[in-house]
């Protein structure tokens, strides 16, 4: 039987894929290994949103000839986001890849394993396609569900915010049928996932390309019936698709939590309406405002992207006396990366210095640092629910339903199973306590 790993770095939805292409591979007759070096089959999937994600693929790709080199045998599987639609220039490149395939691209990925002389095994060969499809789609049935499971909603991005490579590697909008994610996050459920992440470049587009037009609350609704699943989560959001009605939903529904990831790159309008992100700091201020009141326990994640071509000292002063004063959760925070084909590669050529965008990065750090052990302070002598997710260092480790990762320590087995926990100490990056029940 050949041993296969799968490589992955980036997104949620560059995992949610993984656990895909993984279901595949099982069903074709492959078995999973840990690590490259146990692996005929090795498939990397990739990123490039930044650069720092590009140059760990291209390290990789390098080792993996190395290794081919010296056993023939080795084969390699390219997708994700280095994969665009120029295959002709990357198969020059990486002359060691047997197959590259786009995100998403199944079908690709089937018929390499379906294609004569494939060296699986050969009941596995007539293995029906639909089944492979329902196998992946299941999130691999072959293997013990996660309490945590990322359903992919929608693919793609319509937005093309000038710094996003995403649209250009992953295509338009499309999203998947309500009836199929229901069916899915279903058999999810029945095998003993309990949180369903739902997963898309803007998965507040969900459905607008889809007959009737169902939308994400629609989805909510729908998937909160689902008996078994105690948590619903979504990502990443777009600031300006947010509805009302999505908010409600978030309000009413039990099982959707209380958190929310709200990127907002940047805090001076200058600088936003470079990036074309569709709104001003005065829409989002206002947004936060009305998501607070409707949702009084929310929990905001946002994005920063410091040192955009030409952002004044004065611009990024802006951003950080955002960040201040909206006293978000978590703070993701970057330095720009041009990333090749986007318009800002094209069009701004007036690159900040990597030494100021170190500086800046470091700021919104150290700032966001205060204000998250500020607010993670005020959970300590309180008790809060914990979906147990597994064990690190000898304690147990999960999340609130505010997306806190909380550690604690019990002889029990907790896995899968949600906890109260009563809260000791805390921190601006997680929270540790004792199990009450």
């Amino acid at each position: 039987m050949r041993r296969y790993f799968v490589w992955t770095v980036g997104c949620q939805m560059n995992k949610a894929e993984s656990q895909r292409i993984a279901g595949y591979l099982d069903s074709a007759g492959y078995q999973g290994v840990n690590s490259l070096s146990d692996a005929d089959l090795v498939v990397l999937n990739t990123c490039v949103v930044r650069q720092s994600a590009e140059d760990k693929v291209l390290g990789t790709l390098g080792l993996l000839k190395g290794m081919k080199d010296k056993h023939s045998g080795l084969q390699i599987l390219v997708t994700g986001c280095l994969v665009n639609s120029d295959s002709e220039e990357l198969e020059r490149r990486f002359p060691h890849v047997d197959l590259l395939f786009k995100p998403g691209a199944y079908s690709d990925l089937i018929a390499w394993c379906e294609r004569p002389g494939a060296s699986v095994e050969q009941e596995s060969l007539s293995y029906p396609l639909a089944a492979l499809r329902a196998s992946a789609e299941r999130n691999n049935t072959s293997r013990p569900a996660s309490p945590c499971a990322f359903v992919p909603i929608i693919q793609g991005c319509d937005n093309f915010c000038s710094y996003c490579i995403v649209p250009y590697r992953r295509g338009r909008e499309v999203s998947r049928p309500l009836e199929e994610i229901v069916c899915e996050v279903n058999e999810l459920a029945r095998r003993g996932t309990r949180e369903v992440i739902l997963l898309g470049q803007n998965v507040d587009s969900y459905g607008h390309d889809l007959p009737g037009h169902p939308d994400l609350a629609d989805l909510l609704n729908k998937l909160g019936s689902i008996d078994g699943i105690n948590r619903i989560r979504f990502l990443t959001n777009h600031p300006k698709d947010i509805s009302p009605k999505l908010i409600d939903a978030v309000a009413s529904l039990d099982k959707v939590c209380e958190h929310l990831e709200l990127p907002v790159q940047a805090g001076d309008n200058d600088i936003l309406r470079a990036m074309r992100r569709g709104y001003s700091v005065e829409q989002y201020r206002e947004l936060v405002r009305i998501i607070r009141r409707r949702i009084s326990q929310i929990s905001l994640s946002t994005d920063i992207i410091v040192g955009f071509p030409g952002e004044t000292e004065e611009q990024f002063e802006h951003s950080l006396a955002l960040v201040t004063e909206m006293r978000f959760d978590v703070v993701h925070a970057a330095a720009y990366s041009p990333r090749p084909g986007t318009v800002a590669s094209r069009e701004y050529h007036n690159d900040v210095p990597s030494e100021v965008k170190k500086k800046r990065l470091n700021k919104i750090e150290e700032r966001q640092a205060v204000i998250a052990g500020q607010i993670n302070a005020q959970l300590q002598g309180r008790e809060v629910e914990v979906l147990v997710e597994g064990r690190k260092k000898g304690k147990w480790f999960g999340r609130s339903r505010g997306n806190k990762l909380v550690f604690f320590e019990d002889a029990g087995d907790w896995l899968g199973r949600l906890a109260r926990v009563h809260i000791g100490r805390t921190s601006p990056w997680s929270l540790v306590g004792e199990v009450t029940k």
